[in-house]
């Protein structure tokens, strides 16, 4: 079932107090990525798209982590800690009275209770969710999916009516019970008032010795009030990633709802397989997006622009028409019609004016490339200024580090630079000079000049056949000599 317009709670309530002791890390399983954001803020920028009155997050679990993560992301989420008493439905409850403390006075209306690790739920559902809990006057709606194997998940227990009577865990379940494939995700709709009024009554008599959340269904039907469910479809929006196996399932499945979203959007994407595009990235129409590509954080793409194939770009800007082919890069600009690679790193504070180039086997940092200006190949140009329209030869360096401290140089316009230059930094090249193949720049250049460190070239003549005696070199050098030494003779 789904709705139209967007249909906000009052409050959110994210659980992500839990170990997640499958997942076998020291890393908190809500902390674990996915599509660039960890589960948790997944969860957090779904319920934020609703715009809710309050919304907090339970924590418990490496609190500090998960803390951190959670403020750095969204500093306006309220931080609920739970206490010792275990159960979803105490950390729901310690959220409850967090939430009525912060308002003076006890929070109205609906109240969405979610997870943590549920990172595919979406904003849209939550809010049918929300619509549908209002129209039908529960007091509490419970989010549920039918799967063919429902393995540990809770059951949906309805009476002939179809209405929802109660919700068995897995582990409390009947055969009979066990055999119904209508599941609960966990993900509720609750009139507050009922809420609160239910939890008090949730005890630790199950065979987890927990408060269980799902209790609160059974007691608000109990005292009179309506309860009901609203089924989705799509499983995926409701699965849970205890392990890692589980979390790396959730990963393809959202990619591939990413991917699509862009190609539906005007880009292309030649194997969306092989194209792995976090949730923050923005492509803009035309983009041609070649396979084994890698997309990160904050990148972005402009119009007609293409990437790939084996690239990874990690909150890089890309601008309209550029070319981008098999490319590390992370913290760059690449400009207007630029091309990059094949076979490129570029480092952080990498930019690449409109129609410049930067060619194969070249590594940049903190190097400002102007318009049009060219570095073909093989070079690594490390805290350096360029300006526009030069041409940096073939195996060029600048040589930044002097061991203790980093030092920055500047190329001016219109500069036509030798193959094999190093550039001892500082030094400064001026608009127009050329210098010639081999120059070690240890000096700045004046404008217009030509820098050249001329030395008479020396031949050691049978240097090989003296030094290296008995080696293919010497042999071959040797041939050679008696060869020419015939033909002397012979022309005599």
């Amino acid at each position: 079932m789904t709705f139209g317009t967007q249909e906000s709670p009052s409050a959110v309530i994210v659980l992500a107090a839990g170990a997640g002791t499958r997942m076998k890390s020291s890393l908190p399983k809500v902390m674990h990525p996915i599509g660039g954001r960890s589960m948790v803020q997944h969860a957090i920028a779904t319920a934020r798209e609703l715009s809710p009155e309050h919304l907090a997050v339970v924590v418990r679990h490496q609190r500090d982590l998960v803390v951190q993560q959670v403020t750095d992301f969204d500093d306006q989420v309220r931080i609920v800690d739970q206490d010792e008493v275990p159960g979803t439905g105490r950390a729901v409850e310690v959220a409850v009275d967090a939430l009525d403390a912060l308002g003076g006075g006890d929070i109205q209306g609906t109240v969405i209770v979610t997870y943590g690790d549920v990172p595919l739920l979406t904003s849209a559902t939550i809010s049918d969710l929300t619509r549908y809990h209002r129209e039908q006057d529960n007091a509490v709606t419970v989010l549920t999916t039918n799967l063919e194997s429902p393995g540990g998940y809770g059951r949906i227990i309805r009476n002939e009516g179809g209405e929802v009577t109660a919700i068995v865990e897995a582990k409390d379940a009947t055969p009979e019970q066990l055999a119904l494939t209508e599941v609960n995700s966990g993900i509720y709709a609750f009139d507050a008032a009922v809420l609160r009024e239910s939890l008090r009554s949730v005890t630790t008599d199950n065979a987890q010795a927990e408060k269980y959340l799902t209790d609160v269904l059974s007691i608000a039907r109990d005292n009179g009030h309506r309860t009901s469910a609203l089924t989705i479809e799509d499983r995926w929006e409701v699965e849970g990633a205890n392990d890692r196996v589980q979390l790396s399932q959730l990963g393809k499945i959202l990619n591939e709802r990413i991917t699509e979203r862009h190609m539906r959007n005007g880009v292309t994407i030649v194997d969306p397989a092989t194209t792995w595009i976090d949730t923050t990235v923005t492509i803009e129409n035309d983009v041609t997006i070649l396979p084994g590509t890698q997309l990160h954080g904050d990148t972005s793409i402009g119009t007609g622009a293409t990437v790939g194939p084996d690239s990874t770009l990690t909150d890089v800007r890309i601008e309209q028409h550029a070319t981008v082919t098999r490319v590390h890069g992370s913290d760059s600009v690449i400009g207007e019609g630029a091309t990059v690679g094949p076979f490129t790193y570029l480092r952080p504070g990498t930019v690449l004016g409109g129609k410049g180039k930067i060619g194969a086997f070249c590594e940049t940092k903190n190097a400002e490339i102007g318009q049009g200006t060219k570095v073909p190949h093989l070079s690594y140009l490390g805290d350096v200024e360029i300006g526009e329209n030069s041409n940096i030869g073939a195996a060029s360096i600048f040589v930044n580090y002097d061991g203790v401290n980093k030092h920055r140089s500047v190329i001016g316009s219109h500069v036509r630079m030798g193959s094999d230059n190093m550039y001892v930094a500082p030094v400064t090249v001026g608009d127009g000079a050329y210098s010639g193949a081999g120059t070690v720049i240890r000096k700045d250049v004046p404008a217009g000049a030509l820098a050249i460190n001329e030395a008479p070239q020396r031949n050691i003549e049978g240097w090989v056949e003296k030094k290296r005696s008995g080696t293919a070199a010497a042999e071959a050098a040797r041939r050679v000599r008696e060869r020419n030494a015939d033909e002397s003779i012979e022309e005599g």
